[in-house]
């Protein structure tokens, strides 16, 4: 438990999937491949508060890396956790929320499965992201003016995405106060 509490605070020597990052001229934002790759995740039925909401998910997954899973085995921690938003329809709908850990290399052909209900195994198909990093402790609010900006320069670029839903994506532990890393990513569109 100490090394993966460890990893969590100091946020390294985490493993990550496996991406190539495609040479684009933008200065904006980065263009990534992701391959397929397995994710522990959870779903939280809605946004109302993004803190809130991302830090029960964040607990639920922290609780499967630790042993709650059909094997009763402790998993690395690895980075980054992102989290899906599937923005409601209409203004004052609330966003759904899909959480997720990605599963270590060692675990990837065939991760422990769950023992609670509310979490799963996802396979994500491979994909290709614009992503647009920023510094700082992150919230809904800078997730949305990240994306109005990383938004902006594709339209420009004239780079085509799915306006509709997006990844925030964080490297680091709460605890680590410098130098911190999120991402927000849209999907490409081919």
């Amino acid at each position: 438990m100490f090394k993966t509490v460890k990893q969590a605070i100091f946020s390294s020597g985490l493993q990550s999937p496996k991406c190539t990052s495609v040479v684009n001229e933008a200065s904006e934002y980065e263009t990534r491949e992701y391959e397929p790759s397995k994710w522990v995740s959870t779903a939280i039925g809605t946004l109302k508060d993004w803190d809130s909401a991302t830090g029960s998910g964040f607990m639920r997954l922290f609780s499967y890396i630790q042993g709650n899973n059909e094997n009763k085995e402790k998993i690395d921690m690895t980075v980054p956790v992102t989290t899906f938003i599937q923005p409601g329809e209409g203004p004052a709908c609330e966003s759904n929320l899909t959480i997720s850990f990605f599963v270590p290399l060692e675990h990837q052909d065939n991760p422990p499965k769950p023992t609670d209900e509310s979490v799963f195994i996802e396979e994500r198909p491979q994909m290709t992201v614009y992503v647009r990093m920023f510094g700082g402790f992150t919230n809904a609010s800078k997730n949305q003016e990240q994306l109005l900006q990383l938004s902006e320069s594709l339209k420009k670029d004239g780079k085509p995405f799915d306006e509709n839903t997006y990844y925030s994506a964080g490297y680091d532990s709460p605890f680590k106060l410098l130098n911190r890393r999120n991402e927000v990513w849209f999907l490409a569109k081919s």
